[in-house]
């Protein structure tokens, strides 16, 4: 018996007539996908993206169509985390992949393998795409930065410890802030889990006590080695900050997003430690302008008031005391001489007299009257206060006096030792007989904490 000739797809699945191969949906099917993904095993496709869904399972579901045709797609989770950019419908791409088959619905797809939008980078886009959400949930507005602290205490940095970045910012601090203190978060700033490492760090630093303002960033480099500062992870970080960030990534012309949420943008890590102590020297030469204009405002003080007492010292009232004064030191050191150079014994009444003066004189002197003043002003206060502390105590004790005998004649008193008030129903008549009310009447019934409504039940 002959062999059926071999066509190009399937085998007989049993015996049939003569002329006839007949197979199965599934193996037609298998076999339609084996040739198209040997003959299809990569190709670039240029298209539109529509109907782009990210199921839970982490795959990515869309269609690329163009002006006549369309063709369904799938990019498996392994691929979609390598994609620098959300696919959005109407964005033009190329695709790269290989033509399969889905065999439960008999479609074919491409499996895609790389996606990458038409005519603009990756990057991007997905530049583009992270700073429309960020600018829509308000983290570019100006009403949210905060200032910088005029003289930081305790600054905190996120960057890496191999860098010139933090060799840059401490130079600037050492030689500009001395006893500023530095309290340094290490950690990659470029390649997978950069973003991460750094928001994890900033958060940190925000939310350790002391630490005034934070400095994030790193040295230049190529628009990849920086993206760690693009991704939402750092954007949000920086919003979510209790102190104000300043963005120092090491570049010019580029503006990252880290540079757009953070309250102040530094062009270099240099700068960024510049801006931290530009306040302090702000705030030293205000010191120094204060202090000149104190010290101009005491000299044109102390002048007018010197030129006060000049002026004094020429009235006559005030003139005549000095003179008065001398006078009777002249006739004193006269009298003094005399007694001397005569070599006699002062005499009692002389000595009286010498004393008399002396007293006199001393009780002219204007230093002696104002403490003799004086003293008797503190004495009258002392007696005042005595008399007040008097008649206070006197008025305390008749008001406590006359509180215990409103207490002893008060109701509330004979009420605290068990008895009772009872009223009528209305509380405008105290029952003091049982004629005055009848069964089935309501009473009122007043104890020394609270009343009570009652029945009568039965009298007696």
């Amino acid at each position: 018996m002959n062999e059926p000739p071999h066509l190009p797809f399937g085998a007989p699945s049993s015996p049939q007539r003569a002329g006839r191969h007949i197979v199965t949906v599934t193996a037609l099917t298998a076999q339609i996908r084996t040739a198209l993904e040997s003959t299809y095993s990569e190709v670039w496709v240029e298209g539109e993206l529509t109907n782009s869904r990210l199921w839970k399972t982490g795959h990515l579901y869309f269609t690329l169509r163009d002006e006549q045709a369309q063709i369904k797609a799938v990019m498996f989770r392994s691929a979609v985390r390598n994609l620098r950019f959300k696919p959005e419908d109407g964005l033009k791409v190329v695709a790269r992949g290989r033509i399969s088959v889905y065999e439960p619905k008999g479609e074919y797809q491409i499996v895609c393998e790389h996606l990458q939008p038409q005519g603009v980078g990756a990057l991007q886009v997905a530049f583009d795409q992270l700073k429309r959400s960020l600018e829509a949930d308000g983290l570019f507005a100006p009403e949210r930065k905060r200032p910088l602290p005029l003289l930081p205490r305790q600054i905190g940095i996120v960057t890496s410890l191999d860098g010139a970045a933090l060799r840059d910012i401490l130079n600037v601090l050492a030689r500009r802030h001395p006893t500023a203190h530095v309290l340094v978060y290490a950690t990659r700033v470029q390649g997978d889990g950069a973003a991460e490492t750094i928001a994890r760090g900033i958060g940190l630093l925000s939310r350790t006590p002391g630490v005034d303002v934070i400095i994030a960033g790193r040295g230049g480099g190529s628009l990849e080695d920086l993206w760690a500062f693009n991704e939402e992870p750092v954007a949000r970080a920086i919003a979510a900050a209790t102190v104000p960030v300043i963005s120092a990534v090491g570049h010019e012309t580029d503006v990252t997003l880290s540079d757009l949420v953070a309250d102040v943008r530094a062009p270099t890590p240099s700068a960024a430690a510049e801006i931290v102590v530009s306040r302090r020297q702000e705030l030293q030469n205000r010191i120094q302008e204060l202090t000149r204009a104190l010290r101009r405002s005491l000299t044109d003080r102390i002048g007018r008031q010197r030129t006060r007492l000049f002026e004094l010292n020429r009235r006559p009232g005030l003139a005549a005391w000095p003179a008065r004064l001398a006078g009777h030191g002249r006739h004193a050191a006269e009298l003094t001489h005399a007694l001397s150079s005569a070599g006699l014994v002062i005499p009692i009444s002389r000595q009286r007299h010498l004393r008399a003066t002396r007293a006199r004189l001393e009780a002219h002197e204007p230093g002696r009257r104002l403490e003799s003043t004086r003293t008797r002003v503190v004495t009258a206060q002392e007696r005042l206060r005595a008399g007040m502390t008097h008649q206070r105590q006197e008025l305390t004790g008749g008001l406590r006096d006359l509180a215990g005998r409103l207490d002893a004649l008060s109701p509330l008193g004979v009420l605290s030792r068990g008895y009772a008030v009872c009223w009528n129903e209305d509380r405008t008549t105290i029952l003091r007989d049982s004629d005055h009310v009848s069964t089935g009447d309501h009473v009122a019934v007043t104890l020394r904490h609270g009343e009570l409504t009652c029945t009568v039940i039965t009298k007696k």
